[in-house]
């Protein structure tokens, strides 16, 4: 009975690097991602990728360790299927998001490979992620972004585009730094605009409320 309970030295191993994981991406979505973005269902989505995909890779090199020449094509063809998902059949996600998608795939791809490695040397990798995605968002520039429909195309025109950016920060509320103008549809007097303003970006979601063949001028 005491041996149905008993862990052996691989799943010990297995779990404090999870742990490192789990860590590692939690600074990365929690204090870096989400406090600017404000994104409650990509949080939801890159933590459970993260947990999911180091249990996938760590279990598949396990399983395949027997198989020697046969393992490499298993994890190649595995790791084909991971990256994969990235093509998600669904609304089109943000170029910011995408990016922390591919972070968090390649984090949980290295803590999971890292079998032979120390610890040391593992916790070291995942901190040189770590700095680099702080060095990013904090010394680079960016802007929230909203993506809307607006009625008053007549503003729309280059000569006018202060007048535009004025109207959109009175009835936004926000700072605009940016305006990129879309599809225009003269029959309903509408275009579609991207506004890039500074502050947090408020989760409502707009952009996953149009249409793919909305967003494919932008």
């Amino acid at each position: 009975m005491l041996e149905f309970f008993s862990l052996s030295n691989d799943f010990l191993m297995m779990f404090v690097r999870l742990l490192i994981n789990i860590l590692a991406t939690w600074l990365i979505i929690d204090r870096l991602y989400f406090k600017k973005s404000r994104r409650r269902d990509f949080y939801f989505t890159f933590m459970l990728i993260s947990v999911a995909i180091f249990f996938i890779v760590f279990f598949m090199i396990f399983v395949l360790e027997d198989m020697k020449g046969k393992t490499s094509m298993g994890v190649g063809i595995g790791l084909f299927g991971i990256f994969s998902i990235m093509r998600y059949r669904t609304d089109a996600m943000p170029v910011r998001e995408m990016t922390y998608l591919f972070v968090i795939i390649a984090l949980s791809l290295v803590n999971a490979v890292s079998v032979n490695i120390p610890y040391f040397e593992v916790i070291l990798t995942n901190l040189i992620i770590i700095l680099a995605v702080w060095i990013c968002e904090k010394r680079l520039k960016t802007w929230s972004t909203r993506i809307i429909q607006y009625d008053r195309i007549e503003l729309i025109v280059p000569e006018r585009r202060e007048e535009l950016i004025a109207d959109l920060e009175k009835r936004l509320g926000l700072k605009v730094k940016k305006v990129d103008i879309g599809s225009i549809d003269f029959l309903r007097d509408m275009a579609m605009i991207r506004v890039s303003y500074e502050g947090e970006q408020q989760a409502i979601g707009d952009e996953l409320k149009l249409s793919k063949d909305q967003l494919k001028e932008f």
